[in-house]
């Protein structure tokens, strides 16, 4: 089979202090010997699918558009059925199906096929239950970056039948808007479900500053393009990379300790006094 040298990206929860990334890089790289892996995360929070599901849907644009992606975050490792999926941009998806995939074929436009992991080309064995990965999702990831086409790894899936996740939306309405913390990166910056058209829809976008109030205490805080905007501890707003809305404070301060937030902790925005 002609290795064609498709780029493979790899995320994962898999974390970096241990073996299991660099036993999943062997597995691919002896199979597709000539293709480029990149390492997109693998510092996703342990079993979070949805965060996962998350930040690569949103990284989806910066990849190549022929690339292989495996994503493995898997709380019920086994359990769940591993699949392949070609999307319209001609990007092919890996990964268990329980919606770690589903936002990244939307992001993707859509399900061209799909199919489940269960041709031998696809496999080596013995599969090791416990971490199935580099016995199932890894070498038909490989497979794949070497020229193999999808329905050789298994059987046709229904697209509609493919589990999904979803992002809860914010409520909107005019001069506030209530929502709740999607994800905090090691500086402290809370990223918060807010696109740009939500603060525009409430009426805050053109406004110089805004008022952050959470449960466990609030902070007026300016609207800026970038952290250099934000004098030491104060608190600032500004979109990220990805497109979110995200409560930072001037470095060395961290925002999500100075407001008491976690992971999915309410949050509301409303123009400052």
């Amino acid at each position: 089979m002609p290795d064609s040298s498709r780029p493979i990206v790899f995320l994962s929860d898999f974390g970096l202090g241990n073996e299991w990334v660099g036993i999943c890089h062997a597995v691919m790289s002896g199979i597709a010997r000539r293709s480029p892996i990149v390492d997109l995360s693998h510092l996703i929070r342990p079993l979070d699918v949805a965060s996962g599901a998350l930040l690569l849907a949103d990284s989806m644009p910066y990849l190549p558009e022929d690339a292989v992606v495996l994503a493995v975050v898997d709380p019920s490792v086994g359990r769940e059925r591993e699949v392949a999926i070609r999307t319209a941009s001609g990007r092919d998806l890996v990964g268990p199906d329980n919606g770690l995939l589903s936002m990244a074929w939307a992001a993707a436009g859509g399900i061209q096929t799909a199919v489940e992991i269960t041709a031998l080309l696809a496999i080596r064995e013995p599969i090791t239950q416990s971490f199935r990965a580099p016995d199932t999702l890894c070498p038909a990831t490989a497979r794949l970056a070497s020229g193999a086409q999808l329905e050789e790894l298994g059987g046709p899936v229904d697209p509609g039948t493919l589990v999904t996740v979803t992002v809860s939306k914010p409520e909107v309405e005019e001069g506030k808007i209530a929502c709740e913390v999607l994800d905090f990166n090691r500086f402290g910056n809370v990223q918060l479900n807010v696109r740009e058209a939500d603060l525009v829809a409430a009426g805050l976008a053109a406004l110089p500053a805004l008022l952050v109030e959470a449960t466990s205490g609030s902070a007026r805080a300016q609207i800026g393009q970038t952290y250099a905007d934000f004098p030491a501890g104060e608190y600032g707003l500004l979109f990220d990379e990805r497109g979110w809305l995200m409560i930072v404070r001037g470095n060395p301060a961290s925002a999500i300790e100075g407001l008491g937030l976690s992971l999915g902790a309410p949050v509301w925005i409303r123009e400052a006094v």
